[in-house]
């Protein structure tokens, strides 16, 4: 299958959540699907019809009510879709078919404790890079995050939380840490680097969306350089 040996595998992550009226909310799964639909695109696959994204997630979210942590408990029922290119075929070529599927699981929260250096934490620069400049860095693909693994572990057996990626080309500019989106705050501004080889996160896009419509913070998406940090 093409998954196994090429590759051709997407998947998106999100959380359903209980309200304090105890009905249960999913986060932006529109934006979701879109993302996983550019994703098809980039890998030669038909994209999925948004309705039915969205319908898998109310049907999964429904049928595992029962295990939606309650609402003020910190957790949540994470939800993972995931599409994967399924032909039997050894030949470096797109699939002819493809599934498309959603399970769940309770998590709490991602990061325990906090994260950040604000928590006691620091973060290590990797000698390695994350995605090539035009490359696949902004689709969210398994592949992408298997190159994460080495990485990643580097960091910690040196006593770090995660590794921070600098840009491919320069070895400059931040990118973005292991496991998430950059975001920093300077002289009042919400700051998030500008790159077309990171993944478009929905949560930094909300974010920045509520730091500058509800908090009138001034946002800006730009070249960090690594000594500004």
């Amino acid at each position: 299958s093409q998954c196994l040996h090429y590759g051709q595998e997407l998947f998106e992550g999100m959380k359903v959540q209980s309200g304090p009226d105890g009905r249960i909310f999913a986060f932006r799964p529109y934006d979701n699907a879109r993302r996983l639909n550019r994703g098809a695109a980039y890998m030669c696959g038909p994209e999925l019809p948004e309705e039915l994204f969205v319908r898998g997630i109310e049907e999964v979210a429904a049928a595992n009510h029962p295990y939606v942590p309650p609402h003020g408990s910190g957790a949540a029922l994470y939800v993972r879709p995931f599409y994967i290119g399924i032909d039997d075929n050894v030949g470096v070529k797109p699939a002819r078919s493809y599934v498309f599927r959603v399970f769940v699981t309770p998590v709490g929260p991602y990061f325990k404790g906090g994260f950040g250096p604000d928590q006691g934490k620091d973060f290590m620069v990797s000698r390695l890079d994350r995605a090539a400049p035009a490359g696949s860095g902004n689709v969210k693909a398994g592949g992408n995050y298997a190159c994460s693994f080495t990485p990643g572990r580097e960091a910690r057996d040196s006593g770090f939380v995660e590794a921070l990626y600098l840009d491919p080309r320069e070895h400059r500019f931040i990118e973005e840490i292991g496991a998430a989106n950059f975001l920093g705050f300077r002289d009042g501004s919400l700051i998030t680097p500008d790159s077309t080889s990171i993944l478009p996160s929905i949560t930094r896009i909300s974010l920045l969306e509520i730091a500058e419509k509800i908090f009138g913070w001034t946002t800006e998406e730009r070249k960090i350089a690594l000594e500004e940090l």
